[in-house]
């Protein structure tokens, strides 16, 4: 059973980097004036988008599971009218990512099956959040492109 957690530690670990560096890739394109515009009368800006993938990290995953004591205000990921600068943003996100990948490599083969609990959360176990939590970021990174897409026009 441990060359099984070794090898789900490093799939995770690996996925979550992956995201953060795309993340930060897609980011390049924005300058520090168009990090927080939304260029659409729908949607979000790249920068908002930011502030909820470390929210959603940092509750679900350090909250939840590393009890970090984080306490989220999820509409204000979104609405955010004193926003940090471009680079302060992206600090945290990848704070957000750093204790994300600590967690996993935390845990043991036991601890991937806890029961799992947290607001508005569909997974059961920790494995199924870990999992959920990279697929939202996957997702939103697919609307990073198409902001990336929008700001180059």
């Amino acid at each position: 059973m441990p060359e099984l957690n070794t090898t789900l530690s490093t799939v995770l670990v690996d996925r979550y980097t992956k995201n953060a560096d795309r993340v930060h890739e897609l980011a390049d394109a924005f300058p520090d004036a168009q990090f927080w515009v939304k260029p659409f009368p729908f949607g979000n800006s790249f920068g908002h988008l930011v502030l909820h993938l470390t929210g959603n990290l940092s509750y679900y995953i350090g909250s939840q599971i590393t009890k970090t004591g984080y306490v989220r205000d999820r509409p204000r990921e979104f609405t955010e009218p004193n926003p940090p600068s471009k680079d302060e943003a992206l600090r945290r996100f990848d704070a957000a990512v750093a204790m994300v990948v600590d967690t996993i490599r935390a845990q043991s083969p036991d601890d991937w099956s806890a029961d799992y609990a947290g607001a508005g959360a569909n997974g059961l176990n920790r494995l199924d959040m870990v999992v959920e939590c990279a697929a939202h970021i996957q997702h939103h990174i697919g609307q990073m492109i198409y902001l990336k897409y929008a700001v180059e026009k």
